[in-house]
């Protein structure tokens, strides 16, 4: 895994923290929304993680006109054998990228949202399976909204994380302009895989044995009910937000080479999680305050167990 998070962090340029991020989604079992605006290295990100994982990778770019099928699959009558023959989307893949997944009407997300939280799908009639692992990465641009479709807060529950891809720094923007290569010129040989998809999963096995105390478990419920207290905001977490971060502390330790959760795992995995389960008052909005903002006056109040 340390060689995996290094290879990614050479290909992608100045993005650490939301790689690791990544990485600790994808092994947790949960997926992940991105945010940010165009040209910020999102789908470089999610294709390297393919290929150093010997991973199936399927992009689908979401247009308004796009409908469940043209995603999960349909079935067609075979005229020569005289009988029907599915042929499957590219939601049947390992690591699929959902770009711009507002741009597309609220039919075709919900029938996205079911593949990620059932890992299956039904082409007419008929369920299918979904390959193991099934990571969905999905995309979203802050800063363009006409004709989009924004994903209502019953599904925004279903990512595990929301990751915010911003500028990168003026050292990793120089190293990025420093090793660019035009399409045309002499491209690197393709990333050789690191980490192969039976080692993967044999380290997702290894998950359930990470050590969370009952006074760290306490601390998760204490930060999930202070959000609903709050009367700032309309929504609090949902107890899957708990879930969310149990699941993703122990993730995070497992890439740290713990077998054992500390509490600064889960605020290191607090804000990915919560920020998007979390909807403040029009007031509140209206003064520019943000639910990270939230995030980090919950985690000042609530007393960090020993």
């Amino acid at each position: 895994m340390q060689q995996l998070l290094q290879q990614m962090e050479r290909i992608v340029i100045g993005q650490q923290t939301n790689i690791r991020l990544l990485l600790t989604a994808f092994l947790a079992g949960g997926h992940v929304l991105l945010e940010g605006v165009p040209g910020l290295g999102k789908t470089k990100m999610v294709r390297t993680l393919a290929d150093l994982t010997e991973g199936s990778f399927s992009r689908v770019q979401f247009t308004p006109d796009m409908m469940p099928g043209d995603m999960t699959g349909s079935a067609i009558f075979n005229m020569r054998d005289n009988e029907f023959q599915t042929i499957r989307g590219p939601v049947f893949t390992n690591l699929l990228l959902a770009d711009e997944i507002n741009r597309t009407p609220p039919k075709t997300q919900a029938a996205l949202l079911e593949a990620m939280e059932e890992r299956q799908v039904t082409i007419q009639g008929t369920t299918y399976p979904l390959p193991d692992p099934f990571f969905v990465v999905a995309t979203q641009n802050p800063v363009e909204y006409e004709g989009t479709y924004p994903l209502p807060e019953a599904q925004l529950d279903r990512f595990l994380f929301k990751l915010t891809v911003s500028y990168p720094s003026l050292e990793a923007e120089l190293n990025i302009l420093k090793g660019h290569k035009p399409f045309y010129a002499v491209q690197e040989q393709p990333q050789e895989a690191v980490l192969s998809l039976d080692e993967f999963k044999a380290l997702r096995a290894e998950l359930p044995h990470v050590v969370v105390q009952d006074a760290l478990i306490g601390y998760i419920a204490a930060l999930i009910r202070k959000t609903r207290e709050d009367k700032r905001l309309l929504l609090g977490a949902s107890p899957r937000a708990g879930i969310a971060m149990l699941m993703a502390s122990r993730a995070w330790a497992l890439l740290d080479g713990r077998r054992y959760v500390t509490p600064d795992d889960i605020k290191t995995v607090a804000g990915p999680a919560l920020r998007h389960r979390l909807l403040l008052t029009p007031q509140i909005e209206l003064e520019g305050e943000t639910s990270d903002h939230f995030i980090q006056e919950t985690l000042a109040s609530i007393p960090v167990p020993r």
